[in-house]
């Protein structure tokens, strides 16, 4: 895998206590049948988190970061035929990826080798039991191509079906939530860094206006996911927020400004997940977002008002809500 897929794969959650003042409720659908199940439904929820931002099942075969979960599972059971074996091997790799571990050959070629990570080792052998016991998703070319690749005329995938159909956890759709909203947000930010470092805050204005929406985009497809960035003061008239997230946006910015602890909002309902969570400046965000003069530049102000002449967007200051994320994703992991 590329050095570029680091920037997706690292997972920063942010762990927050419920507000007993809080309206918003999480709204979340059988919980109690995802306890019956709870070591699998762990490995699976680990699984979900940790792996699919890159091995996303969900993905189309020419656009793919990194092979399916399913490919690993099949290729490392050829030659693991025991749990604990099995689970020795993907910790052998993951703990310190190169070249000669690779058991996956052409997958090395096509994506290149899986950059380090610092994983725990519990969880990691969490999902790799998971993965050895049931059935994972796998991409609906996936049956094909492996027959074609490796001479299995009757593919099929070993283990266990879970038993019954139940959405995934609250905890869980969080992490999905927050693993969306980062990874973008890491990209966005990695990519407006370097063109302000290099050019200069006219270029990086240029650059929000020329990539940002493109880049964002390309992560929701990525994820198999709506993902949009929306304020109160848009800057691009396209990031206005309705009336509904501008009701959120208030809720965060009082929790922010009272230094209040909270949990991004959370609404699950008919196998669909709303996430929303707030965007806060950093210095970085002042040299166009900050109060003109003091924080921007002239030629600065003079490029945002000819690319944006309805611009609301400035007079930030430091850790305030410049907006929020509102993604939106299927839930319903087991039809």
């Amino acid at each position: 895998m590329k050095n570029a897929l680091l920037i997706l794969s690292v997972m920063l959650m942010v762990s927050c206590k419920d507000s007993p003042n809080s309206k918003f409720k999480v709204i979340a659908e059988n919980e109690s049948d995802a306890e019956t199940q709870q070591p699998a439904n762990e490995g699976k929820k680990l699984l979900e988190a940790k792996c699919y931002v890159c091995h996303n099942p969900e993905s189309d075969e020419n656009n793919a970061l990194a092979p399916p979960m399913a490919a690993i599972k099949a290729r490392y059971s050829k030659d693991h035929s025991t749990k604990e074996s099995f689970s020795d091997a993907i910790w052998n790799f993951v703990e310190k990826p190169t070249n000669e571990k690779v058991k996956m050959k052409g997958a090395l070629n096509r994506f290149g080798l899986m950059p380090f990570q610092s994983f725990d080792e519990k969880e990691i052998r969490k999902i790799s039991d998971y993965i050895f016991d049931y059935q994972i998703e796998e991409p609906e070319w996936f049956k094909q191509h492996w027959e074609q690749n490796h001479g299995e005329k009757n593919y099929h995938q070993k283990g266990k079906k879970m038993n019954g159909n139940f959405n995934m956890s609250k905890e869980n759709l969080m992490e999905r939530g927050m693993t969306y909203a980062q990874s973008t947000q890491k990209v966005l930010g990695k990519n407006l860094m370097l063109t302000l470092q290099k050019n200069g805050a006219v270029k990086a204005v240029e650059f929000c206006n020329e990539r940002a929406y493109p880049i964002t985009d390309s992560m929701a497809i990525i994820h198999n996911a709506k993902i949009r960035r929306v304020t109160d003061k848009p800057r691009n008239l396209e990031n206005q927020a309705n009336e509904k997230e501008l009701e959120y946006i208030e809720f965060f910015k009082s929790k922010i400004k009272n230094k209040e602890t909270y949990e991004p909002i959370l609404i699950s309902e008919n196998g669909t997940t709303h996430f929303y969570s707030p965007i806060e400046t950093n210095t970085m965000c002042l040299n166009c977002h900050g109060t003109p003069i003091t924080n921007i530049d002239p030629m600065v102000t003079q490029i945002i008002n000819d690319k944006y002449p309805y611009d609301k967007a400035i007079g930030y200051k430091e850790n305030e809500v410049r907006g929020i994320w509102s993604i939106t994703f299927n839930d319903e992991k087991n039809k």
